[in-house]
């Protein structure tokens, strides 16, 4: 799990850069099977769980949600900080 963890924070941390877009929505389908995957495997933590289900369903790559590049970039950063802090906490 923590392999894909830190997978997923290095692809959230690559969204900040100009890549094409065939990236984006390759990083969205990755992302939303991770953090699915996350969330059925921490499913201990009901927070975490809820945080993780909501992660996939705003990245899901069906239904796009345009929230305009500053704010995805900021999301971007927030899920990176919060996979590398899930991935060592204890």
């Amino acid at each position: 799990m923590k392999i894909l963890k830190i997978l997923l924070a290095v692809l959230s941390i690559l969204c900040l850069f100009d890549m094409p877009y065939g990236f984006y929505q390759l990083y969205r389908f990755v992302a939303m099977g991770i953090f699915f995957t996350i969330a059925f495997k921490e499913k201990s933590s009901e927070n975490w769980m809820i945080f993780w289900i909501l992660s996939g369903l705003l990245v899901q790559p069906f239904f796009k949600i345009p929230l305009g590049r500053e704010i995805w970039n900021g999301v971007d950063v927030f899920w990176a900080i919060v996979l590398v802090y899930s991935t060592f906490k204890k």
